[in-house]
């Protein structure tokens, strides 16, 4: 006994014999379902809301800052390095009583180098991250002056290196 209705079974029938319908209705049904999965996804991101918040001027501002520290700070451990190799080609020319010339350029190179280690952590030292976080103009004046010294200190560093190389590498 059936439960549909004798009638609704012949064109039921009658619709599975028909080859045109049965590929038709298997395409449909293939990709109506992906099609309808990603209707609903584009209809469910609306455009209204930015990707990022808007940054502010403070925000921008702290970027610059970090991003001069970021070029600087990798550059310590070669600072440092190149004051070990100054002072150690210093003490073999004072031993030997070597030229005079050299060890007085040496010298002034040491100092440079350690004037640019004292101008990072000088730096560093001061810096306040979340400085004034209540009080937006005053934080971006605090920035503006941070942004101006985080870029002497990196240009005194990254001078002192590039001096120095070009001495160690005569």
């Amino acid at each position: 006994m059936s439960l549909l209705h004798p009638s609704l079974c012949n064109a039921f029938i009658h619709f599975k014999k028909d080859d045109y319908f049965c590929e038709n209705f298997g395409f449909m049904r293939f990709y109506s379902l992906p099609l309808i999965a990603l209707l609903a996804v584009a209809c469910n991101n609306s455009g209204s809301e930015p990707a990022e918040p808007q940054k502010s001027l403070s925000d921008s501002l702290l970027q610059q800052v970090l991003d001069g520290h970021d070029v600087a700070m990798p550059k310590m451990m070669k600072l440092e390095r190149l004051q070990k190799d100054a002072q150690a080609e210093l003490d073999s020319l004072k031993q030997a009583k070597g030229n005079a010339t050299r060890i007085a350029l040496l010298d002034s190179t040491i100092k440079n180098l350690s004037y640019a280690e004292a101008t990072m952590n000088e730096w560093m030292e001061g810096f306040r991250y979340d400085s004034l976080k209540d009080n937006e103009p005053a934080r971006v004046d605090y920035l503006k002056i941070q942004l101006a010294s985080v870029n002497q200190m990196k240009e005194v560093v990254l001078s002192s290196i590039a001096k120095a190389d070009s001495v160690l590498a005569k």
